[in-house]
């Protein structure tokens, strides 16, 4: 019986030190997480006996369970690395079909654009409408950025000011010579519907007023052309009113858009006692853009740059959770499948309830203790050598009362 006792001890040992190699072996693998080998007695019962009465025949792996704490978090500076700073897995969809689970986030853009582990999986989330919401109450799909083809313009539609005009300055026409029309005025870009460039320019010059207690401005859109509208303001410098309704821009030949019109904000304007000075120009319209790079935020949103300046959202990263992670079975390539011990996936977004926020440019670390596991390997080796000293103890009393004479 001693035989199999100390065989039990080695082969439990064995396993114990298969582990750890294991573990130390992966201590540099991205989100990787350790394992502890869990270890049960073995109680032999006699027919008739009561539970008291069993003997210690050995010992057995229970289970190899896996502990899910933390990882250190790695800046990388890759765009395409995300931690998971908390609870949470990121939802895979393998290449044949399959869920899968990790912490892994060490991701890249395959030809087509798609979101891509190293293992060939493509990265789930919640996709965005043409209005920019969230579809968070749908089943979570492959993300994948417009890389193959450029953004579309957009024309112009809206110009918002913010400007002071000097209350100091005459009315135009009562000075000679004359206020020059250019002496206040601002430009900006427009874009007609193709994405070309149109020039907007802006003059003011000060008239009489048509009400009393006023100071009037009248606005042009070139040096020489007729008015478009005129800003009033009162004895504070604020605007009252205007009647610059919107300019109509019309595209240079040979382009074929035809004239059209675009909407203007001046209510920020100000009049006060300091000289003529621009604050803010913008315009909504830009021309088409490439695909330039990407930026995930702390609540999984990933934002699209462009060669035009722009950004747009193109889906949020989608995390998972389980009742009892320690059901999780792992496949390899740092991926884990659920199974009915782990329960079914709860989804969620980054940084909601108990799910864990995003580090963009950063990886989670091997949450391996190296210092531990090589004292842990010694002690298991002290342990399989002892469970050897059991076996080779029995052998010499075997052979004792075989030489008995």
């Amino acid at each position: 019986m001693s035989f199999q006792t100390g065989l039990s001890g080695l082969n439990a040992s064995s396993r114990n030190l298969d582990v750890i190699g294991n573990n130390i072996a992966n201590a540099n693998t991205t989100g990787m997480k350790a394992s502890r080998a869990e270890f049960a007695d073995v109680v032999a019962s006699s027919l008739g006996a009561g539970s008291n009465g069993g003997a210690g025949i050995g010992v057995s792996v229970a289970t190899v369970s896996q502990q899910f704490s933390q990882g250190s978090i790695n800046v990388t500076g890759n765009n395409l690395d995300v931690a998971i700073n908390g609870g949470g897995f990121f939802q895979l969809e393998m290449p044949d079909g399959t869920s899968a689970y990790t912490r892994d986030g060490s991701f890249k853009l395959d030809k087509d654009g798609n979101i891509m582990t190293n293992s060939g999986a493509k990265v789930l989330g919640n996709q965005i409408d043409a209005l920019g919401n969230i579809l968070v109450g749908n089943a979570p799909t492959p993300l994948s950025l417009p890389t193959s083809a450029p953004i579309p313009a957009n024309a112009t539609t809206a110009i918002a000011t913010e400007f002071n005009l000097d209350a100091r300055a005459p009315i135009a026409a009562s000075v000679a010579p004359p206020t020059p029309r250019t002496t206040y005025g601002t430009s900006l870009t427009a874009y007609d519907s193709q994405g070309v460039p149109l020039p907007v320019t802006l003059y003011f010059s000060k008239v009489t007023p048509a009400t009393a207690g006023t100071d009037e401005w009248a606005v042009y859109d070139s040096p020489a052309g007729a008015t478009v509208g005129s800003l009033i303001f009162d004895a504070t410098g604020k605007l009252t009113s205007s009647t610059v309704g919107s300019l109509t821009l019309t595209p240079a030949a040979p382009s074929i858009v035809p004239p059209f019109p675009v909407t203007t904000d001046f209510s920020k304007a100000t009049q006060y006692g300091t000289s003529f000075a621009v604050s803010n120009l913008t315009q909504d319209g830009y021309t088409s853009g490439e695909f330039v790079g990407m930026n995930i935020g702390e609540n999984g949103i990933i934002t699209a740059r462009y060669s035009n300046g722009q950004t747009q959202a193109s889906g949020q990263i989608a995390l998972a959770e389980f009742r009892n992670v320690q059901g999780l079975t792992p496949i390899g390539g740092n991926d884990w499948v659920s199974t009915f011990a782990s329960g079914a996936a709860v989804q969620g977004t980054p940084g909601q309830g108990k799910f864990g926020g995003l580090r963009s440019g950063a990886l989670e670390e091997s949450n391996v203790d190296l210092t531990g596991e090589l004292v842990n390997m010694m002690v298991a080796q002290r342990a399989y050598q002892a469970n050897a000293q059991t076996i080779k103890t029995q052998d010499q009393v075997l052979s004792t009362l075989v030489n008995l004479r």
